[in-house]
């Protein structure tokens, strides 16, 4: 294998493609011993307060689900073998905390996002995650897509 990655970043943000690229992290996970998958969610408030929508209990919500789609990835990661998982969930600015400051931090080597984002919507407000993420990574970057 040409490359030997330890440390990997996922990028979560409850789509499909995530999905995806959660299951794809499982694999290369498994293909190198001893590497670490860093589910990372960050909450961009900048959608909800275009909306007005921006308030504790729509935080509180989305907080909620994540943090209970990030424990079933986790006991997913588990029962396939996988047992080196953490958790990041932050506010901020996806587009560039993943890469600036997410990645360094855990000295990442991999970055694995879906295609597409969450939502068309999402897309049109603040751009594609995966386009920034690929444009400023100092790691390799994989874009997963859905099958369809």
């Amino acid at each position: 294998m040409a490359n030997h990655y330890r440390s990997i970043i996922v990028a979560i943000d409850g789509s499909k493609e995530a999905e995806y690229a959660f299951r794809k992290s499982l694999e290369v996970a498994k293909r190198n011993a001893g590497a670490i998958i860093y589910l990372t969610y960050i909450f961009d408030t900048r959608l909800y307060s275009a909306f007005e929508a921006y308030d504790a209990a729509t935080i509180e919500r989305t907080l909620e689900e994540i943090n209970h789609l990030f424990n079933e990835y986790k006991k997913q990661a588990i029962a396939e073998g996988v047992d080196r998982v953490e958790i990041i969930i932050e506010n901020g600015l996806p587009k560039i905390d993943i890469t600036k400051k997410i990645a360094q931090r855990v000295n990442a080597d991999l970055i694995l996002c879906g295609a597409t984002g969450h939502t068309k919507l999402e897309r049109l407000l603040i751009g594609s995650v995966s386009e920034a993420i690929v444009k400023t990574a100092k790691c390799d970057v994989l874009v997963i897509r859905t099958p369809e």
